[in-house]
């Protein structure tokens, strides 16, 4: 595993005194080449609790850029994680389908993937190791709740608009992190069933879970961009977006006390 972390520019964020900076991190899986990117405020140089952010469908695109850096404004040492490969970010669903299905048809690689972004993090000098977390979105969400399914040594995972795939027994029973689900109820990709059977399966594991979910909200509904990939199922919703934001928030201080 190579891993090459060199910083590229300085950004003004929150107040004159914030510096977020932005390190690409080049890293290597199963030999396909990979490039995410570290960010956090190196105004203060005290270690602090990382979070692993994880991109849509779509790939690592500005999106998932911008919330990373949101997380480093908040304090936390954020690692846009690459799924897919360099380069591989895309506007066509067809495409992203095929990259996701790539990427979730070995479920053990899936999680194995995962895994290194949370190593990745922990390995970077601003990160507090022991007070780690992840969040994903879309593809992301469900990344997450993979990397809870396997145990991953980490403090909780967020996901927000993911699909929502039920454990069985034994990846319920392995759950490590605390979990916190944010759902559109009217995403039309996330059958009501579906959601029965993930929230049975966190519930005879004794899981430690909230969700939360939206009435009349569709998926997509933290990018403010859904609506421009025409496709009827997706839709920003500020208000869920807004919350869901602050419910993250609340839930990091919670878990990193």
């Amino acid at each position: 595993m190579k891993i090459t972390f060199s910083s590229l520019l300085l950004l003004a964020c929150g107040s004159v005194a914030a510096e977020i900076v932005e390190e690409p991190v080049d890293f290597e899986h199963d030999g396909a080449q990979h490039r995410g990117y570290i960010y956090y405020d190196s105004s203060d140089s005290a270690e602090r609790p990382g979070i692993l952010v994880v991109h849509e469908w779509w790939g690592l695109n500005a999106y998932a850029r911008e919330r990373a850096r949101q997380m480093a404004a908040d304090g936390y040492v954020a690692f846009a994680m690459d799924m897919y490969g360099a380069d591989k970010v895309t506007e066509h669903p067809e495409q992203a389908k095929e990259w996701m299905v790539q990427t979730t048809s070995n479920v053990a690689d899936w999680q194995k993937r995962a895994q290194l972004g949370v190593e990745l993090l922990r390995a970077h000098e601003m990160t507090d190791g022991k007070n780690i977390a992840a969040i994903g979105y879309c593809f992301g969400g469900s990344t997450v709740m993979q990397l809870a399914y396997s145990g991953a040594d980490v403090k909780g995972v967020v996901t927000l608009h993911g699909s929502l795939p039920p454990a069985s027994a034994d990846q319920a029973e392995a759950i490590k992190a605390a979990i916190l689900v944010e759902h559109g109820n009217a995403d039309p990709f996330i059958p009501e069933e579906r959601v029965r059977q993930f929230r049975a399966a966190l519930d005879a594991a004794e899981a430690d879970y909230t969700f939360n979910g939206y009435d009349g909200v569709l998926h997509g509904f933290t990018n403010p961009e859904a609506s421009k990939y025409g496709i009827e199922a997706l839709k920003y919703d500020a208000h869920a977006d807004q919350q869901s934001t602050e419910n993250m928030r609340a839930f990091f201080r919670q878990i990193f006390q």
